[in-house]
């Protein structure tokens, strides 16, 4: 029983799109010649690290503050259902902090070995997202209850996910790879916002003060659809300028569910609506990384 809920509590579902940034900046070095499969793995075993530890602090941050509740649409949390106590995911989290900041230990020996300056500022940058992973929902001051976890979702899971990792192979960036960082971060942006969608009336309830919360559904639902069509203008820039051959654009084919979500948003009166929506969003972003990946990898 203590193994499913701490599946349930690690929300598998969610790690598809955390990898998702990792294979676009992993492309973006192939693309420029740079590929190392040691660091690639290490690079996903870390990101897969931070989304865990983010999942588990979710469900305890939300627990103890009482956001999570019978009302909740979405799935029920091991903490609000008793599955695990408070001391299991505390004990949980610490193990993940531990089992995480060892990969990127390895990650950043494997790809900066001789170059300190670059391994104590990707060790900083490291904890940094450790710290936001845990205070996205843990603690008084926890940001996500202040409306300003989108910008750390599309900072972390966008700018720092794709140009991190695209740095760890090349040891250098260039100005077209941002455009296809702030796509992956848009994309993860409307992940968190369908999320904050659906529970608009139960974080209403317990002041979890959203961006949707503030915004209001429908001008949350207006932001919705600009983060997609700035995803697509993004992505669709970056392959005109790269010059890619029609094999690399095959990515963009999944801006067309995309679009069918968008259709469907339009549509949703009832908050419960928004939740297969989620599901949507996050595979046709890890389906777009996918194809963008083998695009600069396999078929260069």
């Amino acid at each position: 029983m203590k193994a499913k809920a701490w599946l349930s509590a690690v929300r598998l579902r969610t790690l598809p799109l955390s990898v998702s940034g990792i294979l676009i900046g992993s492309g973006l070095a192939a693309m420029y010649g740079y590929s190392d499969q040691i660091i690639f793995l290490l690079a996903l075993l870390s990101t897969l690290g931070l989304q865990i530890i983010s999942n588990l602090a979710n469900d305890y941050g939300d627990g103890i503050k009482g956001t999570d509740n019978e009302e909740r649409i979405g799935p029920k949390r091991a903490y609000q259902t008793g599955a695990l106590s408070r001391k299991e995911l505390k004990t949980g989290i610490l193990a993940a902090v531990i089992i995480t900041l060892s990969f990127i230990g390895i990650l950043l020996y494997q790809a900066f070995d001789g170059l300190p300056e670059y391994f104590i500022l990707f060790t900083v940058l490291g904890v940094l997202a450790v710290w936001a992973a845990i205070r996205y929902t843990v603690g008084d001051s926890a940001y996500g209850y202040k409306g300003l976890g989108d910008i750390f979702v599309f900072s972390f899971f966008g700018l720092l996910s794709v140009l991190g990792s695209m740095f760890l192979f090349t040891k250098y960036l260039t100005l077209i790879s941002v455009l296809p960082a702030i796509s992956i971060g848009l994309l993860s942006t409307a992940v968190l916002n369908l999320n904050n969608l659906r529970d608009h009336n139960s974080d209403v309830r317990a002041g979890k003060n959203t961006l949707v919360v503030k915004l209001g559904i429908l001008r949350a639902k207006q932001y919705h659809y600009l983060l997609l069509i700035g995803s697509l203008l993004c992505m669709t820039l970056f392959l005109v300028l790269s010059a890619s051959q029609w094999h690399q654009a095959l990515c963009l084919l999944a801006f067309i569910p995309l679009g069918l979500h968008l259709y469907k948003v339009t549509r949703v009166k009832e908050p419960q609506a928004f939740d297969p929506e989620l599901k949507k969003v996050a595979l046709s972003t890890f389906f777009m990384a996918v194809l963008f990946y083998l695009g600069f990898n396999i078929f260069l």
